[in-house]
């Protein structure tokens, strides 16, 4: 089933459509940096495009956009996500990888691309369809973790499988054109985006790396190096690149018992 959006999972503890945000008082029709509560941690945006983290930032800036709330109009900078797919995107069956998806046209570095998006779960539901799967079946579910200042880290699980957007369709690469920020619009349940590392010709197919290592300098502690009796469970990589790491990106945590 096809939804551009996050939906509840079949657990149904988290509901990603809900407004628990406060909105903006900005009146002008963009917002501005300092002035604006949804900018306090700085701009996000230039001409659509994500700002790339400074070079002294050790860590990623969070990005929330205007919400429903929001006093600003439709045409604020701050509203990216939001507004959904805004290029021409093509699913293609590759030679080694099973479905892909391309673009039909060009894509400029910073550009939003789409959303990984599905069934937003809990952890327990994640880890029983995990655990549930087969050495044959293929895995939609993406585990997000966010370091939070206080020490913490939140989760994120989305599970794309049932219902989903063209996000499923993107395959692993070691060296990919797109990399994942979560994005908050209106509450604390992030959006998956994706958007171009770089620039990205028309034709090309759209990937990204699936251990979230890509663009961001901090490895968690709970993604391990696989053991070796874990690589019969793993599955052979076939992205092409100059440093390809011949086995897909692997996170034994959620086939752990607590």
């Amino acid at each position: 089933q096809y939804s551009p959006d996050n939906v509840a999972g079949a657990d149904g503890d988290i509901d990603p459509t809900e407004i628990t945000f406060p909105g903006c008082s900005c009146l002008t029709s963009s917002c501005v940096v300092h002035v604006c509560s949804c900018l306090c941690h700085g701009e996000n945006y230039n001409s659509l495009c994500l700002r790339p983290t400074d070079k002294e930032e050790e860590y990623a800036r969070p990005v929330f956009e205007c919400n429903a709330m929001c006093q600003c109009g439709e045409s604020c900078q701050n509203r990216v996500v939001q507004r959904g797919l805004q290029f021409r995107l093509e699913v293609f069956k590759t030679e080694k990888k099973g479905w892909g998806l391309r673009t039909l046209e060009f894509i400029a570095k910073g550009r939003f691309v789409c959303e990984y998006a599905g069934e937003v779960l809990g952890f327990n539901e994640a880890r029983r369809r995990i655990q549930a799967q087969t050495s044959k079946d293929s895995n939609y579910i993406i585990a997000v973790r966010e370091h939070l200042h206080s020490g913490q880290i939140m989760e994120t699980f989305v599970d794309p499988t049932y219902i989903g957007n063209v996000g499923r369709f993107l395959n692993h690469s070691c060296e990919p054109n797109l990399f994942m920020v979560p994005v908050r619009v209106d509450s604390m349940v992030p959006k998956l985006a994706l958007f171009a590392a770089t620039d990205i010709s028309a034709g090309e197919e759209l990937s990204y790396d699936y251990s979230g290592r890509f663009h961001n300098l901090l490895i968690s502690n709970r993604e391990q190096k696989p053991l070796e009796e874990d690589n019969r469970l793993r599955k052979p990589c076939y992205c092409g690149s100059r440093t390809c790491a011949s086995f897909l990106p692997w996170d034994s945590s959620l086939f752990s018992t607590p």
